[in-house]
């Protein structure tokens, strides 16, 4: 049953989905039990990705065209900022702010810090968001079912991604006050096992409903961001912080939207 207690607690961690009173009394907590549900963080990628692509399909369904496609991928992605918090997207505008802020490495790690936006966080944020509901609606284009297996293999395999960042990169962030710190020690080759575990079944999805072309390029595109991202922290911080999971997961699940809209 641990497995079940380390994926409440990586729901308890990345959602806002309640576990509380005698559920979580038996999940229980420790650093260590954190650390091993990192392992289901492309599990939760089902979770925001399945309540995504319901509310496209859903808001799709009764909103035809080019505007209504807008309108439904707006509200999809509505519906996961509410269900994860922001917790991601907090992420990519902190460290838009820091490596944007500055260019000296601790005045960057203060400014990523700093819970105020600013104009570098705002702007990464807006083109983000502008770009994800333009491209789903690209992507709609090609039919709802198309559409929403597209948002579920997303955001699965876009969190699988962050796990690499923690497995190769040394952490450089607040160690005594990040709630995320026991998430970045180094993760367990069984760690990874089990989130690739997650994240096969969702690329065999994106191949019910796309060609092979299309979805290795959407895994590429992926391992390609995750690597631009690594070598960027590597280069201006030395190693990766919680925010820069959180961004690298955004960057992903770009980067796989628009791999498979393209020439869609």
């Amino acid at each position: 049953m641990n497995g079940v207690r380390h994926f409440l607690l990586a729901l308890q961690f990345f959602t806002r989905v309640p576990v509380t009173g005698p559920l979580a009394a038996w999940v229980g907590f420790s650093p260590q039990m954190l650390r091993a549900s990192a392992a289901h963080l492309p599990g939760i990628g089902w979770l925001v990705g399945g309540v995504a692509a319901l509310v496209f399909t859903g808001v799709g369904m009764g909103l035809p065209g080019v505007a209504g496609a807008l309108a439904a991928a707006l509200l999809s992605t509505v519906a996961t900022v509410m269900l994860t918090g922001a917790f991601h997207e907090d992420g990519l505008a902190d460290v838009a702010d820091g490596l944007g802020g500055s260019a000296d490495r601790d005045r960057a790690l203060e400014i990523m810090k700093d819970s105020r936006i600013g104009a570098f966080g705002a702007i990464a944020l807006a083109l983000a968001l502008g770009l994800k509901c333009a491209l789903l609606a690209v992507l709609a284009g090609r039919g709802l079912q198309t559409v929403a297996i597209a948002i579920v293999g997303a955001h699965v395999l876009s969190r699988l991604m962050p796990l690499f960042l923690i497995r190769w990169l040394p952490y450089v962030g607040d160690s005594g006050a990040s709630k995320a710190k026991p998430l970045a020690d180094a993760i367990s080759g069984g760690a990874l096992v089990i989130a690739l575990v997650w994240t096969v079944p969702a690329v065999a999805l994106l191949l019910c409903a796309n060609d092979a072309v299309h979805v290795g390029a959407a895994v590429l595109a992926a391992v390609l961001a995750a690597g631009w991202m690594a070598r960027l922290f590597l280069r201006r911080l030395q190693g990766f912080t919680g925010d820069g999971l959180g961004a690298t997961q955004q960057v992903c699940e770009l980067a796989i939207y628009l791999a498979l809209a393209w020439r869609a």
